[in-house]
């Protein structure tokens, strides 16, 4: 599972009144290891996508089924904290022509640069590209979906969903997207429900009227474990993700989840499922 990683500029702690909440956040961030979070998440048990009943498989169809309808499509779309993970975005690829990886953590900005320059040591999505191209049907091998996925890429920006304009003045994404797509973000980077709402509120300025959030995420988790991090999430359910779309001007045009079975109760983390949302934000198109 994927918890990427965004939380608050190391520059607020200067500021007297900056809530310091999402500044621990920041600070515990910065003991992050992405090859850690990968093979926690990534690597079998979690990591084994033969299995119907496991995650993996199912975050992949969930994606797979909303962007086979058609309707999540556009020129430009921006993945919100995107973490060391690119298999979030091998279904979206198809459908858009700019996309923006975005990520608080420096480290995570490199690993996946690794990827995108096919560089010696950078993480095998093989597996998760093939069961993607398996699960859409179109008869593509997974050379070329990961091909058409890199060349979609056009840029990897920082990121901060705790700030009113998350990629800053002068973003070098083009704003408004048209979609939005997140994954395991912003509640692991929130000590609180209403940190949760504000940096979805903060997000929901970078997407069109019209325009859809694709929104992956923790349900009733606490911590998990990231190498030496120890990382602090506001636990969510079901009822509190709908309300908090609606909050910040979405219509829920879908919402699934999945219990965790025991066999990917591993230890590093305490997470009971996984939400998928598909929202799209209301106003004139």
């Amino acid at each position: 599972m994927s918890m990427s990683t965004t939380a608050l500029s190391p520059a607020a702690d200067a500021a007297p009144d900056s809530d310091p909440g999402p500044v621990a956040v920041a600070s515990a961030y910065g003991r992050f290891e992405p090859r850690a979070y990968l093979r926690n998440n990534y690597a079998p048990p979690r990591g084994d996508l033969s299995r119907p009943d496991g995650v993996g498989p199912w975050k992949l169809r969930c994606l797979a089924q909303t962007f086979a309808t058609g309707e999540v499509s556009g020129r430009t779309l921006i993945d919100i904290g995107s973490g060391p993970t690119v298999y979030q975005l091998l279904s979206a690829c198809a459908h858009f022509e700019d996309i923006t990886l975005t990520d608080f953590l420096e480290v995570n900005r490199q690993e996946l640069g690794l990827w995108l320059r096919e560089e010696p040591g950078a993480f095998n999505w093989s597996e998760y590209s093939q069961h993607v191209c398996l699960i859409e049907g179109k008869g593509e091998s997974w050379q070329e979906k990961e091909r058409q996925l890199r060349a979609k890429v056009k840029r990897v920006l920082p990121i901060d969903v705790h700030q009113p304009q998350p990629l800053g003045a002068g973003s070098l994404a083009p704003l408004p997207a048209d979609a939005l797509v997140s994954t395991f973000c912003l509640e692991a980077v929130s000590p609180d429900l209403a940190s949760f709402q504000r940096a979805l509120d903060h997000i929901t300025t970078l997407l069109r009227p019209g325009g859809h959030l694709l929104l992956i995420g923790a349900l009733e988790e606490s911590w998990y474990l990231a190498g030496e991090a120890r990382l602090v999430v506001v636990p969510m359910r079901e009822q509190e993700v709908r309300e908090a779309l609606l909050r910040s001007g979405y219509e829920l045009r879908d919402l699934r989840t999945f219990t965790m079975p025991a066999h990917l109760r591993t230890g590093v983390d305490d997470v009971k499922g996984i939400f998928f949302a598909w929202a799209q934000k209301k106003g004139a198109l």
